[in-house]
Formats: C-alpha cells, structure tokens, sequence
C-alpha cells in the first residue's frame, strides 16, 4: 500500500486537546446513531480514523471499528488509547483507494475526511465496493465554505461540499436513500462553518 507524506506529524500529539474537534465529533457521531442502526455483531470501518474522535463515539454500539488513515502519527495515537474504545479496534495504516475490496464492512464512518480525497466519485465508488449489501456509508465534512477553514491547505483538495453535488454521485455509483442533516456549526474568529452528516445505503 503507496504512504504518502505524513501530513498531520506535527499534530497529532495535541490533536485531541481542541474542545472543538471533540465536541464536532460527537455532534457528528449523535447524528450518525440518531439515523443509522447499529449493534453488536457489527463491523465498521473509520475511513480518516485519525485519532480516534469519532470511533470513540460510536463505539458502544458496535462490536468492532477498523481505523483506516494514512497517517502514522495519527495512528499511532489511536493506538495509544485502545484501551479508551467500548468495542474491539483494529488498524490500517494507508490510503483508503489502496484497501482491499474483499474485505468488506457493514459500514464506513468518516469525520472531515473527505476534502482530503481529490476524486470525489472514486472514493465513493471505493466505499461502495468496501461495504455489505444493506451496508451504509455516514460521511460527515463541511459545507461549502471560501478555503478559509484551514490554516493551511495543503492536502486540501476541496474546499467543502455542495450536498446535491454529492447525492449525485453517491446515486450514480449506486447508494440509495441518501439523507443530509447539518450537524454541527464550527465557530472560528472570523467566519463560521457549517458541517453535513450524509447517510447512504447500498
């Protein structure tokens, strides 16, 4: 599996002290369980698992996550603090194009990932082939906003998402039932941001 450079090297150790990366991924995560069953025999993949913000939220209801980054130091936090996740977890360090599609999931959670993917409807296609027949995707990243949301772009394919723009192609490589709800509204200094939670079935 291709690594590419270790974007989030120099964050990761501080990564969980924002409040605010902790406080979207439970808005995140209270949208995804309001709108998406789960229980214990399930398998779940944390496409851009980073530390694990996310998966800890959703852990109590499922019986394993897979954390899926290409980012080691990210990773390695994730690690660190297993003993903190209420089901089993497990990791792939690598680019989530590079995953093997035999290995399939019940569903795939993502939080603020997906504007770090240049080809939109590959990765789509991507998590189509990754998840079971009934499975679902909850993808959650930020609206359409002027590129202002991050310091530094680097890595940064798309600045935010038009949600009819994602139906599409969500639809065009075969999700169904396809749901947006706003979870959460990011306030910084100068501009505020909103973030979508998608949910598709397959």
């Amino acid at each position: 599996m291709k690594i590419k450079q270790d974007l989030f090297a120099n964050k990761s150790k501080n990564w969980d002290i924002n409040s605010m990366r902790v406080r979207n991924a439970k808005e995140i995560a209270d949208i995804i369980l309001k709108n998406i069953y789960m229980d214990k025999d399930m398998i779940l993949a944390d496409f851009g698992a980073g530390t694990g913000l996310l998966t800890y939220f959703v852990a109590p209801n499922v019986g394993k996550i897979v954390a899926i980054d290409d980012s080691r130091s990210m990773l390695d936090e994730f690690i660190a603090k297993r003993d903190e996740f209420a089901c089993d977890t497990d990791v792939i360090h690598g680019d989530i194009m590079d995953c093997d599609e035999d290995i399939k999931y019940d569903g795939i959670v993502s939080s603020m990932t997906m504007h770090h993917v240049e080809n939109t409807k590959e990765l789509f296609l991507k998590l189509f082939n990754m998840v079971n027949v009934g499975g679902f995707v909850a993808m959650a990243d930020l609206d359409i906003e002027d590129g202002s949301f991050h310091s530094d772009n680097k890595g940064v394919f798309h600045f935010g998402f038009d949600r009819e723009m994602l139906e599409g192609i969500a639809k065009e490589v075969g999700f169904s039932d396809i749901r947006f709800e706003t979870a959460n509204v990011i306030e910084k200094p100068h501009c505020q941001f909103s973030v979508f939670a998608m949910t598709a079935r397959k």
